[in-house]
């Protein structure tokens, strides 16, 4: 049955109870990034530290979620351990579903439990228990034991924490169902503050959908845009590691810290190569007739002579660029390797690689020295790699929990700012130009996918416009906030442009959302913009270091004075966005 409302389930893990409330706002903030927003302005608290145990962690989906495909994405919505501000981080898997399945639209949790648990939600049930044996184990073996423990699969989603999470570290990842992630800003950090090791969702429930044709036939519609043109078929075939040459032929993939952005010996880390070499199988969220995860294999001897075992490790543009061509690996398999212990701490995998790129050069600079890295890290030295990703995530020493909280505030410390390759977080693996930098750099979540920032640079070669440019940034943050709001794979963009959204709402009964999609849209970019500056965010005392500014792209060099109006101007943008919105009369 299609509400007007939100059903949201608050837990309190301080006394283990819960209760579901009814919050307005559908024809409002929509859902998923909206719905985020506007729980947590209401259970937040934008003045106190983003680890006590009154703060929330919040997971939200949208209003066609379960009603279409790619509606695939859970919003997770919190005070970043990373900056101690408002942030977001998605995920997809069986996530949305399992909430959808649960009769959720968001589930909220505060409190800290007692000891460490796990919280087990449906549509007719509550459990919190204690789990205190599964603290300090990797999150690949947690993850066998509590589906065995929990059963029941389909509908059924966990999201859970490695030892990153466990020890607050700032690049804490929630794994969720194996293959997917919500990876930046700290969200796993929040669960471990809250002593809380997984979360296991049971779509224990049903729901209706629409009677008559027009739905139905829509679905269909649909479905046969997202199966049978080319428009989402790269993201099946190749998927995004068919960004790795593409970029490496521009001269914009970031290599050995962002030292280069070509290397001819690219090929061994390619999309092509890890899809004829390590292609295991792909594999899909929930609701998702595309198929754009990649699974790849890694190898690990267990006895002499010749006994092996086998891993399965997922793989895409971001955990190649970060733990291969920014560590100077270009083999495949060594890369998996990497990933495959990435995995195992519960670290956000783009922020771990390029901290250990950082650490590489400091130490090639004399800045730091073994007795910080525990190993001579090296480029190109995978098996050194995987041991200092251990080391990262289990916070072995003083340099590595410092790193841990961020590379550039293990920079202010030891030296080598100019060099660390933070643009707000670890950076994205596109060195694309000024415009990508500054939406980095500024963006809401300081992700790639804020905006289409990497695109402009690429379709604007020559042109040197700083209002055209930020004009851009801000419409297409707004066009992704409102699909994000839905909460729609961004993959899927393409296909669901502005009027097929406002056919998909009005054929499930949400016709004033549909009518009012742009005013919508506005609100909540608003809205979030708001609450990040309330808790905050300077976005003028951001500094893009020197690092980008000594990039050579296809283009030609980084034009320092262009990247300096640019993020002038973009500050006076976001600044103006986060006003406080006028009261109605």
């Amino acid at each position: 049955m299609i509400r007007d409302h939100f059903r949201i389930l608050t837990v309190d893990l301080t006394s283990g109870k819960g209760k579901i409330v009814t919050i307005e706002g559908r024809d409002t903030e929509a859902g998923g990034s909206g719905l985020a927003a506007l729980l947590f302005d209401k259970y937040g608290h934008l003045d106190k530290p983003w680890d006590v145990p009154e703060q929330p962690l919040i997971f939200t989906i949208g209003p066609l979620t379960g009603y279409f495909p790619l509606m695939s994405k859970t919003v997770c919505g919190f005070k970043s351990p990373y900056h101690n501000q408002y942030g977001e981080s998605h995920a997809g898997g069986r996530s949305a579903l399992s909430l959808r399945f649960a009769d959720l639209d968001g589930l909220v949790i505060t409190g800290k439990a007692a000891r460490p648990s796990y919280i087990s939600i449906g549509s007719r049930h509550l459990e919190v228990k204690d789990v205190h044996y599964m603290w300090g184990i990797d999150l690949q073996r947690s993850g066998k034991m509590l589906r065995k423990m929990i059963g029941g699969a389909g509908h059924r989603s966990i999201f859970r924490i490695g030892p990153a999470g466990e020890n607050l570290s700032a690049y804490a990842c929630i794994t969720v169902d194996t293959y997917r992630h919500f990876g930046r800003l700290g969200g796993g950090a929040v669960m471990g503050s809250k002593n809380l090791k997984a979360i296991a969702i049971q779509g224990d429930g049903v729901f209706q959908l629409p009677e008559g044709k027009e739905y139905a036939e829509l679905f269909e519609e649909v479905h046969k845009q997202l199966t049978t043109t080319d428009m989402m078929d790269k993201y099946h075939n190749l998927g995004t590691p068919v960004n790795v040459a593409v970029l490496n032929g521009l001269k914009a993939l970031p290599i050995r810290n962002l030292q280069q952005t070509t290397d001819p010996n690219i090929k061994g880390i390619t999309g092509e190569t890890f899809a004829d070499d390590t292609l295991l199988r792909n594999t899909a969220c929930a609701g998702c007739p595309v198929g754009c995860i990649h699974i790849g294999f890694v190898r690990e001897k267990f006895m002499e002579p010749n006994q092996y075992l086998y891993r399965q490790v997922s793989y895409d543009h971001e955990p190649i660029f970060a733990t291969g061509s920014m560590l100077g690996i270009t083999n495949a398999f060594s890369v998996l390797g990497i990933i495959d212990m990435v995995e195992k701490m519960g670290l956000d995998v783009m922020s771990a690689g390029v901290a250990l790129a950082w650490a590489t050069e400091a130490l090639e600079k004399g800045l730091i020295s073994e007795k910080e890295t525990l190993v001579p890290l090296k480029f190109n030295d995978a098996a050194g790699y995987k041991e200092a990703i251990q080391h990262l995530g289990l916070g072995s020493n003083d340099f590595y929990r410092l790193l841990a909280q961020g590379t550039m505030k293990a920079a202010a410390q030891y030296g080598g700012e100019d060099f660390a390759c933070v643009l707000g977080q670890e950076m994205a693996g596109y060195a694309t130009g000024e415009v990508f930098f500054t939406s980095q750099a500024l963006g809401f979540r300081h992700s790639h996918l804020d905006s289409g920032g990497y695109s402009y640079d690429q379709k604007h070669t020559t042109e040197r416009k700083v209002k055209e440019a930020v004009d851009f940034l801000v419409k297409d943050e707004q066009g992704r906030v409102l699909l994000t709001s839905m909460v729609a794979c961004l993959f899927a963009r393409e296909v669901y442009k502005d009027d097929l959204l406002a056919d998909c709402l009005s054929s499930l009964g949400y016709t004033t959302l549909a009518d009012n999609m742009q005013q919508v849209a506005q609100h909540i970019q608003k809205l979030r913009w708001r609450l990040r500056l309330a808790t905050g965010f300077d976005p003028a005392a951001v500094k893009i270091p020197k690092r980008f500014t000594e990039v050579t792209t296809w283009k030609g060099p980084i034009d320092p004075k262009f990247l300096k109006q640019l993020k002038k101007e973009y500050t006076k943008r976001i600044i103006e966005l986060g006003k406080e919105e006028p009261k109605e009369q």
